[in-house]
């Protein structure tokens, strides 16, 4: 996991302990699309923006973890899935809300792409991109969250033991995959899951 391709685009705040809501991208923060590859297709959810400027006040760090096997596809390269994200976190920051780190996962167990062609520990639902934004972060799992729509979502969450948070944008938990994993909620979308966090922030204050 240590090259550059698997996707740390901003490094963000550190600090030691402090809680993170990770969040997936396509069907959480932006309308689903089959094999977004090319800035264009980004259609950012009406609630989003407000939800990830509610985790900034609580104090979360908000970290983006995502599959991306357009990379293993060969579709595009690791500099283009980085220009979507900046392209992403500067609509977004336009809004007021601000990602403070991007972690991708460009592998396959049946990539096009040799390089990528592998079993690895970030695609989720492994648990590798949470725990590598962790370690280098100082994030406190037991206090951090994770949403998600997809059951991917759910298990990398469990595995991590982080609380987890399904969206029924996206897939809705209804993704051909079908992992298994049990989320501690469910809800509409993203501005119920900032409803929910927030709630449980101040309870545990």
């Amino acid at each position: 996991m240590g090259e550059r391709a698997e996707g740390e685009i901003e490094k963000g705040r550190r600090g030691k302990g402090r809680p993170a809501v990770f969040l997936d991208r396509d069907g959480t923060i932006i309308r689903q699309v089959e094999l977004l590859h090319k800035p264009s297709q980004i259609n950012i959810f009406p609630l989003a923006a407000r939800a990830i400027k509610l985790f900034n006040k609580l104090g979360y760090l908000v970290v983006v973890v995502t599959n991306q096997p357009v990379v293993a596809r060969g579709m595009i390269g690791p500099k283009e899935v980085d220009h979507i994200h900046a392209v992403l976190i500067d609509r977004l920051g336009k809004r007021g809300a601000k990602i403070d780190a991007v972690y991708y996962c460009p592998h396959h167990p049946l990539a096009n792409i040799e390089k990528y062609r592998t079993v690895c520990k970030c695609r989720k639902p492994a648990p590798g991109m949470l725990l590598r934004a962790a370690k280098e972060h100082g994030i406190d799992l037991k206090k951090s969250f994770l949403i998600g729509d997809s059951t991917q979502d759910v298990l990398a969450g469990n595995r991590a033991k982080v609380r987890i948070i399904l969206v029924r944008t996206g897939h809705g938990g209804k993704d051909p995959w079908q992992h298994e994993g049990k989320p501690d909620f469910i809800v509409r979308n993203l501005g119920g899951a900032a409803k929910i966090i927030k709630q449980l922030t101040s309870w545990e204050k």
